[in-house]
């Protein structure tokens, strides 16, 4: 039975990885079990420099997933390569850096750093706000995408993911986007923006006012999109969204993902990604699959 993947031209032991913010750095989880049972770890979001977050409060459960406005918190590429990534180097896994910034400027800086380290692979999160551009989001159209793709594509010798936002008319034209400015896969969904409201205090709960909602009660959404993007773009897509076990990932797999990502099931279970790959190895033996790629895109709609 084979469940490897090359992805992206990242050689992965099997497709199983973990979504960024969800994971950290991996220190936690790596007291649960080895981190070299996965595919690849892909790091919670890292900046140029350190970035202090939004306010509490930043987290609520909701039903069937939650909602997050963490504000990629987290301690720069500097602290991350001197601390987080001998560590992280330490498993036979592979390491993808998603990456964050606030202007084209900063992820170009941002990834001319991370192309002289020790990793396999770059998650580009284009969900966060364009301060130069009156805050909107990088990735919700097809010249933006484009764009700051293109930016960092002529830095970056590694290979490249753009991470895509749900929060768009068609995911179709974004993942386009990707593809047409050299990235050599793309990852989706990222989260679905949110709110909940105090009815008590008649204020949103979170500071921030909205969120990301993550977890299986988007995972409907981020099939479809899988599958809408699969026959958009030949490069090949790295599928999440609720994601908690074996079942879930073999459906992704079928609408056309090459590998998936474990977000919030992670929180769930710390067990989640290891059990999923588990999954996926029962279902081959079950039906007789002897290469996890004869899984892709094997959808057979009505």
């Amino acid at each position: 039975m084979n469940t490897k993947i090359n992805f992206a031209g990242i050689e992965m032991k099997n497709p199983v990885t973990v979504a960024s913010g969800t994971f950290g750095y991996g220190r936690e989880y790596s007291e649960f079990y080895d981190l070299g049972k996965l595919g690849a770890v892909i790091t919670k979001g890292t900046s140029l420099k350190p970035r202090p977050g939004n306010k509490p409060t930043r987290v609520y459960e909701t039903t069937g997933g939650m909602i997050n406005s963490i504000g990629l918190q987290n301690p720069g590429v500097e602290y991350f390569a001197s601390y987080d990534l001998p560590f992280l180097r330490k498993f036979d896994t592979k390491v993808i850096v998603n990456a964050c910034g606030s202007s084209v400027e900063e992820y170009v800086e941002l990834c001319k750093i991370l192309n002289t380290l020790d990793i396999d692979g770059v998650e580009l999160n284009l969900s966060c706000p364009n301060v130069k551009a009156g805050c909107l989001a990088f990735g919700t159209t097809y010249d933006g995408v484009k764009g700051i793709t293109s930016a960092v594509r002529k830095v970056l010798d590694k290979p490249l993911i753009v991470k895509l936002t749900p929060n768009v008319t068609d995911i179709t034209q974004t993942a386009k986007g990707a593809e047409n400015a050299g990235a050599d896969a793309v990852s989706l969904i990222n989260t679905l923006l949110a709110m909940k409201i105090d009815i008590n205090t008649k204020k949103p709960v979170l500071a921030n006012n909205t969120g990301g909602l993550s977890g299986p009660a988007i995972k409907p959404v981020a099939v479809r999109m899988v599958y809408q993007v699969s026959k958009a773009v030949k490069i090949p897509i790295m599928g999440l969204g609720g994601i908690v076990n074996g079942e879930d990932a073999i459906e992704f797999m079928l609408a056309g993902a090459s590998t998936v990502s474990i977000g919030c099931g992670n929180f769930i279970n710390p067990y989640t990604a290891v059990e999923t790959i588990n999954g996926i190895e029962a279902y081959m033996k079950k039906h007789n699959i002897e290469d996890i790629k004869d899984i892709i895109g094997k959808v057979e709609m009505n």
